[in-house]
């Protein structure tokens, strides 16, 4: 039963399959629980991601904790003290990266650019330029503070070709955004059980190049967050886990990955979440709204609108539409009045139409 749609980047909406996969109990070191669910999960992402499980080239490291922990412990595993890592960032989230440095104490560089501004070619070249020393570079694929995607394709052919490390934050279009990881040479890419594979929150996951990540071992900052020992423990101990496993949480994002692939996979994933995205933006402006961003750097998973009035009250908009069992979100940016809508979870065209529906009757 559902109280509401989560009309947001995550938490979002899941099916009822994959909430009933946590109705049972797993032991975090039984055979059933490792070798039964961890073991195949772990072969499962490489395989949506389109890497082969057996050639050893990519591996995956699950962790427990949301997607910063992950994106907090590819930095301070990765970089090492005598690294730099190269950011660029257009909001709250690549932000947060060089947050995560400066706590760490690891020598970085940030290139923050406005919260509209789509990261290009152009400002890479220039950033890496000007930092020669630069061995790391991490952006964010989707930046959910505005809806806006970073062009990682163009992006990473740069970065690769001046011989950086390559960390990518995929928290919100990973499995419902193609992303060829091997093609573009990613070295690290992170995401989230609660994300567009459509799973519930409790763990984090990095795909690695599994060079890159044996240069790891014993670089990180803290013991939690140590992938190396995460990953080193998973191989050898058959997909244990170093401390409590998230159990629940796991074998519901097992049920979700196994929808994944019963959808279609990514591609078919990303054209529900395209049509979601499309009747929605077509319906809100029917009804006189606004897309903070332009249609050719907005991506599919949430989208940014402008209040349509200076008496606009979000707070009664919201609170109108939580009644009628929609939840949205409210805006992130400093320079403009904006909420925002997610696209993704285990909702579809139709609930959009209903969604617009009924705000042209508010």
């Amino acid at each position: 039963m559902r109280n509401y749609l989560l009309l947001t980047p995550g938490p979002l909406s899941t099916s009822e399959t994959v909430r009933q996969a946590m109705l049972q109990d797993w032991c975090t070191w039984d055979k059933d629980y490792n070798l039964g669910v961890v073991t195949p999960l772990r072969k499962g992402l490489l395989e949506i991601a389109g890497l082969d499980p057996q050639d050893g080239t990519y591996t995956t490291v699950l962790l427990q904790g949301s997607g910063t922990y992950g994106v907090e412990a590819t930095i301070t595993c990765a970089v090492r003290p005598t690294d730099k890592l190269l950011i660029v960032s257009n909001g709250a989230y690549g932000k947060r990266m060089a947050d995560i440095a400066r706590h760490a104490g690891i020598p970085h560089v940030h290139v923050a650019l406005k919260e509209t501004e789509q990261v290009t070619p152009e400002i890479v070249k220039k950033a890496i330029a000007e930092n020669p020393d630069a061995t790391h570079f991490s952006v964010v694929h989707c930046e959910t503070t505005t809806g806006i995607l970073n062009p990682v394709a163009d992006l990473a052919p740069i970065v690769k070709g001046a011989g950086l490390t390559l960390i990518v934050d995929a928290m919100s279009s990973f499995g419902g955004i193609p992303i060829d990881i091997r093609g573009l040479g990613i070295d690290f890419l992170i995401s989230s059980a609660n994300k567009c594979i459509q799973g519930v929150p409790g763990f984090c996951f990095v795909i690695a190049r599994r060079s890159e990540l044996e240069k790891c071992k014993g670089v990180s900052r803290s013991l939690s967050l140590d992938i190396y020992d995460q990953w080193e423990t998973m191989e050898k101990g058959g997909g244990k886990w170093r401390f409590t496993s998230p159990t629940h949480v796991v074998r519901a994002f097992f049920q979700a990955l196994q929808e994944l692939k019963a959808e279609g996979g990514v591609a078919a994933r990303y054209a529900r979440y395209r049509e979601n995205h499309d009747t929605l933006v077509n319906g809100m402006r029917e009804a006189g709204f606004r897309t903070l961003l332009a249609d050719d750097i907005q991506s599919p998973i949430i989208t940014s609108f402008l209040y349509p009035s200076a008496d606009f009250d979000f707070a009664d908009f919201y609170e109108k539409l939580k009644a009628e069992g929609f939840v949205i979100y409210p805006g992130k940016i400093s320079e403009a009045d904006t909420f925002r809508i997610g696209n993704i979870g285990d909702v579809f065209p139709a609930d959009f139409r209903r969604l617009t529906d009924i705000i042209r009757t508010l």
